[in-house]
């Protein structure tokens, strides 16, 4: 089990929609604000301590991030913003060897399909909540036995989803 890793997938938390505001510079609506520091306490509570965070440029995910109250070294990466899941995968593959469990806040659809396409266990019933719906503020917690560098499709486990509300 060296080789272990956990991978955490969020969503960032409801955005609100500001007249003459560009998509990327959006900001939490307060009801975001509340199930992003939800989903952080869960995450405190159910995952190994976060290590690092890879987080989508956007305004709306760097507050998501500040709301869950991880504090871990963050990387922001404009990959993530839009970013399907071979970008989002790209991203996590530059992520330390010392680095047990990772967390990225990004956007639908990158972060549910990153999720799927990693799984391997692709039938599990979190998998199938998943495909129905990964709402704001979702968490997506994948078992990686593998190196960051070496993660790929199917190569994880699904081991939970979670929305915080």
């Amino acid at each position: 089990m060296a080789d272990h890793r956990t991978l955490v997938l969020m969503r960032h938390g409801k955005s609100s929609y500001p007249e003459g505001i560009r998509d990327h510079e959006r900001p939490l609506a307060e009801r975001g604000l509340r199930e992003a520091r939800i989903g952080g306490e869960w995450i405190r509570e159910n995952v190994p301590p976060v290590d690092a965070v890879l987080c989508s440029t956007s305004r709306r995910t760097v507050e998501t991030l500040a709301s869950t109250g991880i504090e871990a070294p963050a990387g922001f990466e404009k990959s993530i913003y839009g970013g399907s899941p071979a970008d989002v995968i790209a991203a996590a593959r530059t992520t330390s060897d010392h680095v047990k469990t990772l967390l990225i806040v990004g956007h639908e659809p990158g972060i549910p399909r990153t999720a799927l396409d990693l799984a391997s266990n692709e039938n599990s019933e979190a998998a199938q909540r998943i495909r129905d719906k990964f709402p704001t503020s979702a968490i997506a917690v994948l078992s990686v036995p593998v190196p960051w560098t070496d993660l790929d499709d199917s190569v994880a486990t699904l081991l939970e989803f979670h929305v915080p509300r």
